[in-house]
């Protein structure tokens, strides 16, 4: 019995082993499928969890992609475009509970959390979004119906779910995962992105999809590392097609060439320049001008500062200059040197010109000078004042502090016409001569509009001045000539104005006359002082200059409703008899010799001789001053 009981012990034994070794298998099978299949259906009863896992896969759902924008406080410096991560989120069971997770194990957020972010350059970028669109471009015709699809679908990722890494690698793809089933909710579809196919990889145990994003705007776009990128906008308008501007300048005019532009005006002082800014886009122009109306003359352009107007961009290199002073009024440029200090060019060259360009603004403009001389401000102040109500500003000054100043309308150089006459039809707002005549007696507070008429009762008698020379074109016998203006029935007179007097005093002494003789010269710009209707005799030198005489006074008398008459002196009233003989060419041919320039004009026919009238010829131009009078 004893050797029975130990028989029975062994056998129970031997079955304990097999059947260890039975449950053993087993459990290194069950191990081996854990670790091989983890989507096997065997999880289905050892696992509530990979049941869950299943489930979702199997359930066809949108997924979807949130966009997380570099500007967030989260993301590192130096991040230029959004990046896409897609993740599916997790959902709960039948009852909305949400799966339990055991310790250490991630997440498919937290799969996200350790990819790792790639920075792509920008030119990597620029080329993998130009495969996707010519992709895109052979696939339209199957585009349509990609939405219906599975492979259509889009995901969404919670706000927690990118961290990027602290280092930038060079390749910056966005990461995608293959399509997952998942829910969305109303947040989430808000925020709905479709995703453009790409490459597909492994990443944290699943199947990832990496693209590069397309660079459709300048946020979205990485400059490349170490160089500086062209902003999209002025990238933009560079590629565009340059826009026509129109012309700064017009060179057209026989007297002046006159710049009048609108815009962003910087006028930089020290480079003696106006700068137009402009777009990109616009071509550019550059122009010098001299802004003084003679513009044929060498030596007097000579003396004239040279303005340059230009167009530049807000980006260019370099910059614009900053404006140190905004101006709310147009700015008008000129020049007060050339030929100026003589009376005939102050008025010819300056200040008809300037009143036919700045009139149009009611005395709310900026006066802009070069060649500032004060006395000749001094001189005109009453005259500037009636075309300016602000302060004329010198240029010179204006370098000499760094000075910008800043307009939106500017004109360089002063519309110019005829000597002393501003032609209607010329004129941008129809302005003439007698326009200027006006305002010249309005400004100096002259009070006579209109000469003396002998038949108003009044008995007085109408007043001839006679203006006297002192250094050239000497009147030899001016004592004569009063007694025998007296003894036609003239209240005569000399005028003995000097270049330095006032310009109001001249004008009052010049208004008082009803007759004007003078000897050609700058003495008989004075003219435009008289009253319209009066008459102003001209003597003219010998030596051919009747046509210089006419273009000079004549035509601007007339012009301003002046009577006018020409006293041309033979040779016996010429003191270059004396110096000459009878037979030279200056007596027998003296337009020949104009030949010669105007230099040898001046100095022999003009500074070279004196005059003596023939009384008996002055009479019959005071009889004929006298009867305009008589016939009114």
């Amino acid at each position: 019995m004893k050797q029975q009981g130990f028989g029975g012990v062994r056998f129970e034994s031997q079955r304990f082993r097999l059947l260890s070794i039975v449950v053993g298998c087993f459990l290194i099978s069950v191990t081996f499928l854990l670790s091989t299949r983890p989507e096997s259906t065997v999880f289905d009863t050892l696992s509530p969890k990979m049941a869950w896992l299943e489930e979702t896969r199997s359930t066809p759902v949108r997924s979807a992609v949130k966009t997380v924008n570099p500007s967030s406080s989260s993301l590192p410096r130096g991040l230029g475009r959004d990046f896409l991560v897609d993740v599916a989120p997790k959902q709960g069971d039948a009852h909305g509970r949400q799966p339990e997770q055991s310790a250490g194990e991630k997440t498919e957020t937290e799969w996200v959390k350790d990819t790792v972010i790639i920075q792509e350059s920008s030119a990597v970028a620029a080329e993998r979004a130009e495969q996707e669109e010519a992709e895109q471009g052979h696939g339209a015709d199957a585009g349509a119906g990609e939405d219906a699809t599975p492979g259509a679908t889009e995901e969404v990722v919670r706000d927690d779910v990118v961290r990027p890494t602290a280092a930038v690698i060079t390749a910056r793809p966005a990461v995608e995962t293959t399509p997952t089933p998942a829910t969305t909710t109303r947040h989430d579809q808000d925020q709905l992105l479709p995703m453009p196919e790409g490459e597909t990889r492994k990443a944290g145990g699943r199947m990832m999809k990496l693209h590069a994003e397309p660079a459709t705007t300048e946020q979205h776009q990485l400059p490349t590392p170490g160089r500086l990128e062209t902003p999209e906008p002025e990238r933009a308008a560079r590629d565009q097609p340059q826009q026509p501007l129109p012309p700064l300048c017009d060179f057209s005019d026989r007297r002046s060439d006159v710049c009048d532009f609108t815009g962003d005006i910087r006028m930089d002082a020290n480079a003696s320049s106006f700068v137009v800014v402009v777009d990109a886009a616009t071509a550019a122009q550059s122009h010098k001008v001299r802004p003084y109306p003679r513009k044929g003359d060498q030596t007097c352009m000579g003396r004239v500062p040279e303005i340059t107007v230009r167009t530049t961009s807000s980006s260019s290199t370099p910059p614009p200059p900053q404006c140190t002073r905004t101006h709310g009024v147009p700015a008008v440029t000129f020049s007060i040197g050339g030929y100026t200090g003589n009376i005939f060019h102050d008025f010819s060259d300056v200040l008809v010109p300037l009143y036919n360009t700045v009139h149009r603004y009611r005395g709310d403009v900026q006066l802009v000078m070069a060649n500032v001389a004060p006395w000749w401000l001094l001189k005109y102040d009453k005259l500037l004042r009636e075309l300016s109500r602000h302060a004329p500003l010198d240029l010179a000054a204006a370098a000499a502090k760094g000075e910008t100043h800043c307009f939106r309308h500017a004109v360089v150089s002063l519309r110019a016409h005829r000597e002393l006459i501003i032609e209607r039809d010329r004129s941008p707002d129809g302005l003439a001569t007698p326009d200027f005549t006006r305002f010249i007696r309005r400004a100096l507070s002259l009070p006579r509009d209109a000469p003396t008429r002998l038949a108003d009762g009044t008995g007085r008698k109408p007043r001839l001045l006679i203006i006297a020379r002192h250094r050239t074109r000497i009147l030899l016998n001016l004592g004569d000539m009063l007694r025998v203006a007296e003894e036609a029935g003239f209240e005569a007179a000399v005028s003995e104005s000097d270049v330095g007097d006032p310009i109001s005093r001249v004008g009052a002494e010049i208004n008082s006359a009803d007759v004007l003789v003078g000897v050609h010269g700058a003495g008989l710009t004075n003219m435009m002082f008289l009253p319209p209707g009066a008459t102003m005799v001209q003597v003219v030198p010998w030596g051919g200059l009747q046509w210089i005489a006419r273009m000079d006074y004549g035509d601007p008398a007339e012009a301003m409703g002046l009577r006018y008459v020409q006293y041309e002196i033979g040779v016996e009233e010429s003191s270059l008899k004396d110096t000459y003989p009878r037979g030279h060419k200056i007596f027998t041919d003296p337009t020949s010799l104009h030949k010669k320039g105007f230099g040898f004009m001046r100095h022999t026919l003009m500074d070279g001789q004196n005059i003596t009238l023939d009384l008996g010829r002055f009479r019959g131009v005071l009889q004929q001053a006298l009867g305009n009078y008589l016939a009114q």
